[in-house]
């Protein structure tokens, strides 16, 4: 299976060039992090890294979730600086990175962005996380480009449910023609702290676990990504994309494809997590054909955020035996027999071929 068989989305209007960017605050670089921008072609991607403790350490790469960004992995990066070299992307319209060309916010379109970077810096196999939305984009990927993927840690990942938790449905509304541009009047009132006490009420087990200069942070991310004209356009494309995923059957189905993910798979659910079904956890372990299940009882949605160092912890474990069944020769590395031949012409591949990247670093 190659990456043209990432199903195509049903056609969205093109999005206008973003104006006044240059307005809006600048996204938050931590201490030891760095920002810079990858042109792509058709889209302009932001990727926050941190420099590994040493030369030579394997590639990771972070995907973040609905309304997230690389941000929410700045916990967790600095606890695995020993074991991977770091990266976080922004997704197309999140973050730092511009709005798709194409106005795409599937999941498919998501995932390809991922490819082609990976593609044009030539980082893969790369150890792959991903949180929520980013989990579904990280399961594509995988499944359709196993030669790009170490191993695979999924946080809460947005897979398809048929019993949906009350508290994930005013989210799942977003993918509702105007429902966002109804939201937005109805909470113009609504001051950014407000918007991100909400946030965290819904997205952590334990919302007294941010600290206030943490919660200090995201309201200046808020109050940022309020000024973006693009905000609520990119955030209800990608709740529907999210939404138009979970309906997809056969071959293109997330299930489907979970099954059909070769690399070594790490599961990680929070027991109080009120967007993912903590329910899903056991047919996710059955699903993935190599998978190892953490539960966190006391965790959220995010819990890369909420409890980093047992997320590490976890996937040190993993690691050590990815890394143990690879001197063995037990894992597929590519080019192997099951790998996707190299020179089988894809449409992603083929956008990237050529292009080159160009970075532009910030921070």
């Amino acid at each position: 299976m190659s990456s043209t068989d990432l199903p195509s989305a049903a056609p969205v209007p093109p999005v206008p060039p973003a104006t006044g960017l240059s307005e809006a605050a600048a996204v938050r670089v931590a201490e030891g992090e760095r920002l810079r921008s990858v042109e792509l072609p058709g889209v302009t991607l932001s990727v926050r890294s941190r420099p590994a403790a040493r030369e030579g350490l394997p590639p990771a790469l972070h995907i973040h979730g609905l309304g997230g960004s690389s941000q929410n992995w700045s916990s967790l990066m600095p606890l695995l600086e020993d074991v991977v070299d770091s990266e976080a992307v922004d997704l197309p319209g999140f973050g730092d990175s511009s709005p798709p060309a194409d106005g795409d916010y599937s999941v498919s379109a998501h995932a390809r962005a991922v490819i082609r970077y990976l593609d044009a810096a030539g980082r893969g196999p790369v150890h792959l996380l991903g949180n929520s939305l980013g989990g579904a984009v990280a399961t594509r990927i995988a499944a359709v480009r196993p030669d790009l993927v170490r191993t695979l840690t999924l946080v809460s990942p947005a897979l398809p449910e048929l019993r949906v938790q009350r508290t994930a449905v005013p989210t799942g509304l977003l993918a509702l023609p105007g429902v966002a541009r109804l939201f937005t009047r109805a909470t113009r009132g609504w001051t950014a702290e407000q918007r991100v006490r909400g946030v965290v009420a819904l997205c952590y087990g334990d919302p007294g676990q941010v600290s206030p200069e943490a919660f200090r942070h995201a309201v200046q991310e808020m109050e940022r990504r309020l000024r973006l004209p693009y905000f609520w356009d990119a955030m209800a494309r990608s709740a529907r994309g999210l939404v138009n995923a979970y309906t997809l059957g056969g071959q293109h189905g997330l299930w489907r494809q979970a099954e059909r993910v070769l690399a070594p798979t790490l599961l990680l659910y929070g027991g109080r997590d009120r967007l993912v079904g903590f329910r899903m956890a056991g047919r996710a372990a059955r699903a993935f054909r190599d998978s190892r299940l953490v539960t966190l009882p006391d965790a959220g949605h995010v819990a890369m955020m909420e409890c980093p160092g047992a997320v590490a912890a976890a996937f040190r474990e993993l690691l050590s035996d990815a890394t143990d069944s690879a001197e063995k020769g037990d894992t597929l590395e590519p080019g192997a027999t099951g790998a996707p031949d190299s020179a089988a012409g894809t449409a992603a591949d083929e956008a990237v071929d050529g292009g080159g990247t160009a970075e532009n670093p910030r921070g």
